[in-house]
């Protein structure tokens, strides 16, 4: 594979990798011993992986070269390297929860968004760091380590999908399976430089909540192109049994909605520099804005919005800190010593919660609901930066006050990404996008917004505006 022993490959597009292994230029053998290598050199960089499943990789890669051979019927990720987070089910690969609890399972069953990538002909080549349990922004724990952001080792990489943006970034595999309860594809995705998309609550079947019914999580797709995301939701979209908030949800048409075709003309944007909080970094402003310019370059009516939300954290920390104490506080007294001191920390912060003060939280998702929905009256998408600033420091603490252009403000929840977690609340998609490098040498993601199941509109205005500022070109050093 002379043509593809090169950094160009690691940076390829999915659907033209699966163009190219169905022509029989590439071989999905070479493109995946190029992926594995590229894969071990990230670890040794980054630590981004938890488990490498190398060798059933390339067994699969092999049968899908004599697939091709033979002439069988080949699916749209025909030989196509993938990652997936750690918290979500691989049949026959290790799968931890980044947790000493789970350190030797192996799950019987793939989740439904993995069992419907690898029916698309996708290989599964490993799975991603993540924080225990996914608690946190930061990606570490006690079972592996510590993940580095793909731009500075000095930085974090964000969580608690830290480990599969770092990955994306790198070049290793162009797609992976994100997960997503209060900014957990978001936040790696625009400390990274990539493509996070949480799309409206149950278009993709999410078969690994603990709790269906007042679930806030997501499975998503993280990539390099707008293009791939729509390819990924096209693939793991659509109702099934296990999830709920699955059924009448929309999943066709994203593929077609990836392609930046047409104009914007006659779309109503809400800039919102502010989201219940004070404080942001003025280059990342200033990125934030040119991103409005060029949608309204795109023929999209841009119009600033005042700020009118009470801070959403502590509702958010009330269910949050409420479902770890269910789940896991039953172990805490036989294994208090083998779980993260952060999980252990927030699960302290919210052991007095009372039955009220949940239900209060409950109130107030729906209130925010109601709130969110009454934007989408005067607007079609809402413009707001990712995060108040880029990549934190790499020891930065979960429960101290993070700077601001050197100057203190609060704690990482509420200084930090106010913009994400709202909408894990609402279930409204929401997309993060590079939108260009700050002078500190980082990435700065913008955050669109749309109504809940216009997923589909959400793509075709991420797509144009990926077109007008393209990123591609911008990539880490492995």
């Amino acid at each position: 594979m002379p043509a593809m022993a090169t950094d160009a490959i690691a940076f390829t597009p999915a659907g033209r990798l699966a163009e190219l292994i169905w022509s029989k230029q590439v071989s999905a053998v070479e493109l995946m011993r190029a992926t594995l290598a590229r894969a071990e050199a990230a670890q040794a960089t980054f630590n981004c992986f938890i488990t490498l499943c190398a060798d059933r990789a390339l067994s699969e890669a092999a049968a899908a070269d004599r697939a091709v051979a033979e002439g069988h019927e080949l699916g749209p990720l025909h030989g196509v390297p993938f990652h997936v987070k750690d918290l979500v089910n691989t049949a026959g690969v290790r799968t931890t929860f980044a947790s000493y609890l789970h350190e030797h399972n192996v799950p019987e069953r793939d989740a439904v968004c993995v069992a419907r990538l690898r029916q698309a002909g996708a290989i599964l080549i490993g799975k991603t760091t993540t924080p225990e349990f996914g608690h946190m922004p930061y990606t570490e724990a006690p079972l592996f380590g510590r993940t580095r952001n793909a731009w500075s080792a000095e930085r974090t990489c964000g969580g608690s999908s830290g480990g599969a943006a770092v990955a994306i970034a790198a070049g290793v595999a162009p797609l992976a399976v994100a997960t997503d309860a209060g900014g957990s594809t978001r936040i790696p995705a625009a400390c990274n430089g990539v493509i996070g998309f949480k799309q409206s609550a149950g278009l993709i079947p999410h078969d690994m909540s603990p709790e269906l019914f007042a679930n806030v999580s997501s499975i998503n797709p993280m990539t390099r192109t707008v293009a791939d995301c729509g390819l990924m939701l096209e693939i793991m979209g659509g109702e099934h049994p296990s999830d709920p908030y699955s059924y009448g949800a929309p999943a066709r048409g994203f593929i077609a909605a990836a392609r930046p075709q047409g104009d914007l003309h006659g779309l109503r944007v809400a800039w919102r520099p502010l989201m219940a909080n004070h404080v942001i970094d003025r280059e990342v402003l200033d990125l934030t804005e040119r991103a409005g310019l060029a949608l309204s370059e795109l023929g999209a009516n841009v119009e600033p919005m005042d700020d009118d939300l009470e801070p959403v954290e502590p509702a958010w920390f009330a269910y949050a800190s409420a479902l770890w104490n269910a789940r896991f506080g039953e172990l805490v007294p036989r294994l208090r010593n083998r779980l993260s001191p952060t999980l252990l920390a927030q699960m302290q912060l919210g052991k007095d919660a009372t039955g009220t003060d949940v239900g209060l939280a409950l109130l107030r998702r729906s209130q925010l609901y109601a709130q969110v929905q009454g934007w989408f009256e005067r607007f079609d998408v809402i413009l707001t930066p990712t995060l108040t600033r880029t990549a934190l420091p790499i020891e930065e603490r979960l429960f101290a006050p993070i700077e601001i252009e050197g100057e203190p403000v609060d704690t990482v929840r509420r200084a930090w990404y106010p913009y994400t977690h709202p909408f894990n609340l609402t279930g409204h998609p929401a997309v993060s996008l590079p939108a260009g490098l700050h002078s500190d040498g980082l990435p700065v993601g913008i955050q669109l917004v749309g109504r809940r199941n216009e997923d589909r509109r959400l793509l075709r205005v991420a797509a144009l505006f990926e077109a007008a500022r393209p990123w591609d070109a911008r990539r880490p050093s492995l």
